[in-house]
């Protein structure tokens, strides 16, 4: 028997394509990536790439709290940017979000993302 469960909250955007919010495997959850989508629309928010970031921000909160924790509990994260100027306001929105320790990261340029989104990111979260 499979020790994992699907994690799944209306506070995130739905998925738009065959894969799960989130998966809890034991005290580890794989949260998929999460673009600016608001999730009573689905569609990306208006505003600037400060109000993209900030959005990608709150939807993972609502994963993570639909699986039992928080964004402190982040121990990966990964960030997809169309623009690598954009690194530094990444760095100061995340501030806002998250105190040191900071989780491990990774930030990479991509030519593009679903939906014509200007951020992504992905985590793997630890509930132990």
């Amino acid at each position: 028997m499979s020790n994992h469960s699907v994690i799944k909250t209306d506070r995130a955007p739905a998925a738009i394509g065959t894969y799960s919010q989130a998966i809890k495997a034991g005290s580890t959850v794989y949260l998929s990536g999460q673009i600016p989508l608001d999730p009573a629309t689905m569609e990306l928010v208006d505003g600037d790439m400060e109000a993209q970031i900030r959005r990608v921000f709150d939807n993972l909160t609502a994963v993570c709290e639909a699986a039992g924790g928080g964004l402190t509990d982040i121990v990966k994260l990964n960030i997809y940017l169309t623009d690598l100027s954009h690194f530094a306001l990444v760095n100061e929105v995340m501030a806002s979000y998250l105190q040191e320790p900071y989780p491990a990261r990774a930030a990479i340029g991509v030519a593009a993302l679903p939906k014509g989104a200007g951020v992504e990111m992905d985590a793997i979260m630890d509930i132990a």
